[in-house]
């Protein structure tokens, strides 16, 4: 068969600009391909919800590839172990109740599960606004990243989301939006973000979980995004909860829906 580079360059273009199309109108829109983003994914899609996460990197996963340091593994506790064994990522105990896992298989296979459960995953595009009608936020406004990187003057492009989760991380970012946009209302004591505390890995890790819930109606933070928010500590490389966390905000929205 003789290969046509303009049929290569066609079924790109086609394929994805369908795929766009087709989640333009979604149940639950996640901002940040990190692991509680891709757990919070694959438990929604499990259950047939209508699931993008948008991405503004080129690579998926957020600071798990590179494990602590750069030395490419990760610990998890105890209680987030089953969700790792539901994936099929090996562990080894290395002392009672810490599991240390290879970042890379926990990423990919983090990633190729939520995909597989149904989940769409677009990388290279950043949320630059959200969409509010009196007050609600029920969509997204989307940009390439490098037009964002370019300082490039180019109108963004919306989608309609019954729910929107903050996986952004250490940022923050739709949070960030919301209170730029109309002020301080996010569901904390003030307001506004509280701000991420000094690393501690024992109380964070409990945090991060607690703190997993509504920020503004019908929009959640997960992850760091949720301590970043509400005032808990960083924990640095041990990740359980974030799964945990991705895994409680699935638990949320699928109540609600």
């Amino acid at each position: 068969m003789e290969l046509n580079d303009v049929t290569i360059s066609k079924a790109i273009i086609d394929t994805w600009t369908k795929e766009l199309l087709e989640f333009m109108e979604v149940d639950v829109s996640i901002v940040g391909g990190g692991p509680a983003g891709l757990t919070c994914g694959y438990y929604l899609s499990k259950e047939k919800l209508k699931v993008v996460i948008f991405e503004r990197k080129l690579s998926i996963g957020g600071g798990m590839w590179a494990g602590g340091m750069m030395y490419n593994k990760c610990v998890f506790q105890e209680e987030s172990k089953k969700i790792l064994d539901e994936l099929g990522i090996k562990t080894i105990e290395y002392q009672k109740g810490y599991f240390v896992s290879d970042s890379i298989e926990t990423v990919t296979t983090l990633c190729s599960s939520a995909i597989k459960a149904g989940t769409k995953i677009f990388n290279l595009i950043s949320v630059e606004d959200v969409m509010i009608r009196e007050e609600k936020i029920n969509g997204l406004v989307l940009n390439w990243t490098a037009v964002e990187m370019a300082g490039l003057h180019v109108d963004p492009l919306t989608i309609k989301s019954k729910f929107i989760v903050d996986a952004t991380g250490h940022q923050a970012e739709v949070a960030k939006i919301i209170v730029r946009k109309i002020g301080k209302k996010l569901l904390t004591p003030t307001g506004d973000l509280i701000g991420e505390k000094p690393m501690w890995a024992e109380v964070g890790e409990k945090t991060v979980v607690e703190n997993t819930k509504e920020i503004y109606p019908n929009v959640y933070a997960v992850g760091m995004s949720a301590n970043a928010v509400f005032g808990g500590p960083r924990m640095g490389p041990i990740f359980g909860g974030m799964l945990l966390s991705g895994k409680k905000c699935a638990e949320i929205i699928l109540k609600k829906m």
